[in-house]
């Protein structure tokens, strides 16, 4: 029984940090993050942090343990999350270079006919 629960805790920890990292993908369509800064939008990393709160809270607090039938991660458990959760970032940025790439060979190509 302690497999499955370690399993959905795993599970519910990154698919919560996949949706995190993929909300800051999500603040331009076109734009990298390294050229367009989280900062521009404050109530998104305010909306972040309160969920990775809430999250935490879930667990690491005994009593939402309980509630929840999840445990507590160690740091290697965190680390795993993170790896695991991380490359959504990546993938969206290969993602937005192919699009500004095939934008810009749309422009080129209209200004072209014009």
């Amino acid at each position: 029984m302690k497999g499955k629960v370690k399993a959905s805790t795993l599970s519910l920890s990154v698919l919560v940090l996949i949706e995190m990292l993929n909300s800051l993908n999500a603040i331009s369509e076109d734009n990298s993050l390294l050229k367009m800064s989280p900062l521009v939008n404050p109530w998104l990393l305010v909306a972040i942090t309160w969920s990775m709160s809430l999250h935490a809270m879930i667990v690491y607090v005994p009593f939402f343990n309980n509630i929840f039938s999840i445990y507590a991660l160690n740091q290697y458990e965190c680390a795993l999350v993170f790896a695991f959760s991380f490359p959504v970032i990546l993938i969206d940025e290969v993602l937005k270079i192919f699009a500004r790439s095939s934008n810009e060979k749309a422009l080129a190509k209209r200004l072209k006919q014009d």
